[in-house]
């Protein structure tokens, strides 16, 4: 798969692999000063706007579509419901024995990656070229389109509970101080919710202690939410059935004005930024003795995977390359994020962070984002899939370009 042509990862490419162009009502055209994906500057829209991205409703009839026409590769199951009672879709496909867990919209106004899961899925289910048969041999891909429905719904980061429903869903609770990612509005919303992306625990079986709360940014969640928990199970159903998950990727954005230091592109615009674990100070050491499967260096290879596919497709001068790592100083640890969670046991993690959040720009803008995302899945899934991510060098990671690291905005 990302072995592409460049004419297949050109523009031709955009028209086929952009579910939000079939899926959604058709975004209004661009403002006068949206972004430009080519340009050395960076512009954002006026008014910004969720139109042109698929909503809850498209994004489970597409599933539903490739379930029905796949000829059984895709199985869709509910893994869970939202707080307000939406379903929490994950698409399986793939009969290898690596097993690959893709997430998206965890912030539910983070969408680029559930355009891009719908785009993997469809070639995954209808392609009979070698790549694709060799990837679906070789791994098992289970995709979470929208972990946040709600959130997305309301095209917001946090989900929608109350603290009361908490305390009922668990009454030991009681007169505890609220987890500090609990969240009484959001984006002027004002509806209560978490950040579901602190509300994970590296000790999969935890269940809410009041002495536990409220915590901190650097330490463990509480699954708190019925969204955290549906992933937690059904990475723990994966691990069952597998004996271990072999990846974790979250698909998430980041701001949108942040340029490379160093590179091939040296002072334009990021594209993807790319992360592992982030877990304190000497790769994490702290959490060896209570979690000693983590591998950090085994997160950078499959990041790099990513990194190296995207600019094998484009070339390294093309604005859907500009690839570089994600914020991470040593000191910088967030225990509560699946990410960590999962690496902590055993599981290698990347991050995605695209450039901008998902109603920052036009619609030119997002699908050439879009189209990264997709294709730096396409690399990792062919690279888990044939054990090239096996022989890279974790250490090259560190080589790639940053970009100037002044934002935190995970």
């Amino acid at each position: 798969m990302s072995k592409r042509s460049a004419a297949v990862c050109g523009s031709a490419a955009l028209a086929v692999a952009l579910p939000l162009v079939a899926l959604a009502p058709a975004a209004a055209e661009p403002h006068r000063n949206a972004g430009d994906p080519a340009s050395g500057t960076c512009r954002t829209q006026d008014d910004p706007q969720a139109s042109g991205w698929s909503s809850y409703e498209e994004v489970a009839a597409e599933l539903a579509r490739l379930e029905a026409t796949s000829d059984g590769r895709v199985e869709v199951d509910v893994i869970g419901q939202s707080a307000e009672g939406r379903d929490i879709h994950a698409a399986r496909v793939g009969t290898g024995d690596r097993v690959l867990i893709v997430q998206s919209a965890v912030h539910g106004n983070e969408r680029t990656g559930t355009e891009a899961l719908l785009g993997l899925l469809n070639d995954l289910a209808t392609g009979n070229d070698p790549d694709t048969l060799r990837a679906l041999e070789g791994l098992t891909l289970v995709a979470l389109p929208i972990a946040n429905p709600d959130g997305l719904e309301l095209n917001r980061r946090t989900s929608v509970l109350s603290w009361e429903d908490v305390v009922e869903q668990y009454p030991q609770l009681e007169g505890a101080p609220t987890a500090w990612y609990h969240r009484a509005s959001n984006l002027g919303i004002d509806l209560p919710g978490f950040d579901l992306n602190r509300d994970f625990n590296p000790d999969l079986d935890y269940v809410p202690s009041p002495e536990d709360l409220p915590g901190v940014g650097t330490d463990a969640g509480f699954f708190l939410a019925p969204e955290s928990r549906a992933v937690r199970d059904l990475y723990l159903d994966l691990r069952d059935e597998f004996g271990t998950v072999d990846a974790f990727v979250d698909l998430h954005h980041m701001g949108p004005c942040n340029a490379l230091t160093g590179g091939p592109q040296d002072g334009r615009q990021i594209s993807v930024a790319l992360d592992y674990p982030p877990l304190g100070v000497d790769d994490g050491a702290a959490y060896l003795a209570e979690w000693p499967l983590l591998d950090q260096d085994a997160s950078r290879r499959h990041a790099l995977a990513v990194a190296q596919g995207i600019q094998e497709a484009y070339g390294e001068q093309s604005p859907l390359a500009a690839v570089g790592r994600y914020l991470h100083p040593d000191e910088r640890e967030f225990a509560g994020q699946g990410r960590s969670a999962f690496a902590l046991n055993g599981t290698a993690t990347v991050l995605f962070e695209v450039r901008g959040q998902s109603h920052s720009f036009g619609q030119k803008m997002g699908g050439m984002l879009t189209q990264s995302v997709q294709t730096g899945l396409e690399s990792l899934v062919d690279s888990m899939a044939t054990g090239a991510v096996d022989t890279l060098d974790g250490d090259d990671f560190f080589d790639m370009p940053d970009y100037g690291w002044d934002t935190t905005a995970d």
